[in-house]
């Protein structure tokens, strides 16, 4: 069965966060009030497995091996069907 899988990867909140702070200050610049920015990635998958629980632990393998660094990300992944 084909499953669509996104994975949001975001900075450890105790990891600093130069390119939120930046796109914090423009926003606060142009007059909207921010308490706190953080930049993530978000990777977009299609791939076979043979059910939803393969499809989920073949998707958190692939994060801890590539996607994110487990050090100073954090993930969340989301499976469906297409």
């Amino acid at each position: 069965m084909t499953y669509d899988v996104v994975v949001n990867v975001s900075l450890k909140e105790a990891v600093l966060d130069p390119a939120g702070q930046q796109v914090a200050r423009v926003l606060h610049n142009m007059g909207y009030a921010m308490e706190d920015v953080r930049i993530g990635k978000q990777i977009k998958l299609r791939f076979q497995a043979a059910d939803l629980t393969e499809a989920k632990e073949n998707a958190r393998q692939m994060a801890e091996k590539l996607l994110a660094n487990p050090v100073l990300e954090t993930y969340e992944i989301l499976v469906t069907e297409p």
